[in-house]
């Protein structure tokens, strides 16, 4: 299998060439060129597998450059209950009693990975498969990401004491829960290395991009990309929503549906790319809170990217968002992989400009493709929380609690309704506290957290002092 960029670069190379590289020469997104299917027979084959094993059946038409064994033995060396601590790695709970008609309402538990977050589905993945692609090929990578609250620790987490990486994270300085900046800011690492940009997640995103775009700046510094810009992190998602679908044992071709915290759009667009597989995903619910740009398009057709001033801080940090990265894939796949178009979209998020596609061919398939919106206020965040506590004996954490709200309102008789947990709810003690009146219990490797001595530096929103600082704490190529 070989990739393509969403704006029109043709030869990407193979799986472990975008792995490496981040955002493709001309600022695109890696795509496949082609999306294999899934028959029936086969999706009824995986159903006594293995979380890893079914992980490699979904994963191996994308990975055809790293030979079956050693990606079977990636996978089963990432996917183990020690580090998942459960057997079932992502086990879908019912939230109540299904109903008569086989519907119901159900949580897919995602966050029991090292760093409390979904991220970790992805992420430990990309610890194991960076290192042996590098050793493959005796190179280094210097990682450079933006989070707002979860992917970073997830990253650094995924990586710590890798010898041939580094991590250079950058997060909003100030935005996110004091549990995120300690798993972050605690590490002591010599490969991890944090940043605290004075602005938002988007202003984070904005630098990455930037550095990315000077080529020669690029490869002389050997950056790489774990943000869901990296197509690893998407493939490695889509496999929860083939686990999640196969253990409710549904009749061959009965749907599901999901519902989904959305930020970035990058774990939406995994269900989305399961979906375009052959998994029969009925409904992608999109959950947004307060910075409800894609519910905006989703709900009238016009996505305009909102800037860092407009961004409200919220009780969902993780998703503070204004601007969805992955939606760029999206919309390449909405326009029938047409790169043409796709860049002339982009081109106009990237001068601040609405891409309205209401009443237009193109609108018509964003509505055949199963997505709706909603979106979730504080208020709601905190009776969500209260009222699967006191239903169902479950505490929530704040961007899960927007998911099943928004995911009830799209329930079909007869469907299930699974919403994604983004983390436990030990990282946003201050809301489920607001909500529940005590705060939630959290792994024992984590008391005292917040006490730990910091490791990080605030630095201005500003590309020339990002470079300048990877100049003078990363080694270059020709001295490495």
């Amino acid at each position: 299998m070989k990739y393509v960029s969403t704006r029109g670069a043709r030869d990407l190379g193979h799986f472990s060439d975008v792995l490496l590289s981040g955002l493709a020469p001309d600022g695109g997104l890696a795509m496949p060129e082609s999306i294999p299917t899934v028959t029936p027979a086969q999706l009824e084959a995986w159903r006594a597998l293995s979380y890893a094993d079914l992980a490699y059946e979904v994963m191996r038409p994308f990975i055809t450059d790293i030979p079956g064994e050693d990606l079977r033995r990636l996978l089963r060396d990432t996917y183990t209950e020690e580090a998942f601590h459960s057997a079932e790695i992502t086990p879908v709970t019912p939230l109540g009693e299904a109903g008569p008609d086989g519907g119901g309402l159900y949580l897919l538990e995602l966050s029991n990975g090292p760093s409390l977050a979904f991220k970790d589905m992805a992420m430990q993945f990309l610890g194991q498969v960076f290192e042996y692609v590098l050793e493959a090929r005796d190179e280094r990578v210097n990682i450079l990401g933006a989070t707002s609250g979860d992917t970073g620790s997830a990253a650094e987490y995924a990586m710590l004491g890798k010898a041939r990486v580094n991590v250079v994270m950058l997060s909003p300085h100030g935005r996110m829960s004091a549990f995120q900046q300690a798993q972050m800011f605690s590490l002591q690492e010599a490969n991890i290395f944090n940043l605290a940009v004075e602005g938002v997640f988007d202003d984070c995103q904005d630098l990455v991009k930037a550095v990315n775009a000077d080529a020669d700046f690029k490869a002389r510094y050997d950056i790489g990309a774990v943000n869901s810009i990296n197509w690893a992190r998407v493939l490695a998602q889509a496999v929860y929503y083939f686990r999640a679908y196969l253990a409710l044992n549904l009749p061959a071709g009965a749907e599901a549906d999901f519902s989904v915290p959305s930020g970035n759009f990058g774990n939406v667009f995994a269900g989305y790319l399961a979906k375009r597989m052959g998994l029969p995903v009925g409904q992608l619910i999109v959950a947004s809170n307060e910075n409800d740009v894609l519910h905006d398009f989703f709900s009238g057709g016009t996505y305009h990217v909102r800037p860092a001033d407009r961004v409200a801080v919220t009780s969902s940090p993780s998703m503070d968002i204004g601007k969805a990265s992955n939606f760029e894939r999206y919309l390449y796949l909405i326009a029938g992989a047409d790169a043409v178009q796709t860049r002339g979209w982009w081109d106009e998020v990237g001068q601040s400009r609405p891409v309205a596609l209401s009443g237009t061919p193109h609108w018509d398939a964003v509505q055949a493709s199963g997505f709706r919106s909603g979106r979730s206020t504080h208020e709601d965040r905190l009776r969500t929380i209260r009222t699967v506590f006191e239903s169902y004996g479950r505490l929530i954490d704040p961007h899960t609690a927007d998911g099943v709200l928004v995911g009830q309102a799209y329930q079909r008789p007869g469907v299930p309704m699974i919403c994604l947990e983004t983390a436990l709810p030990a990282k946003f003690e201050a809301t489920v506290q607001e909500a529940v009146g005590h705060t939630p219990g959290r792994p024992a490797r984590f008391d005292g957290i917040e006490q730990a001595p910091k490791r990080f530096q605030v630095m201005p929103n500003d590309v020339g002092v990002l470079k300048a600082f990877i100049a003078a704490n990363l080694t270059p190529r020709e001295l490495a």
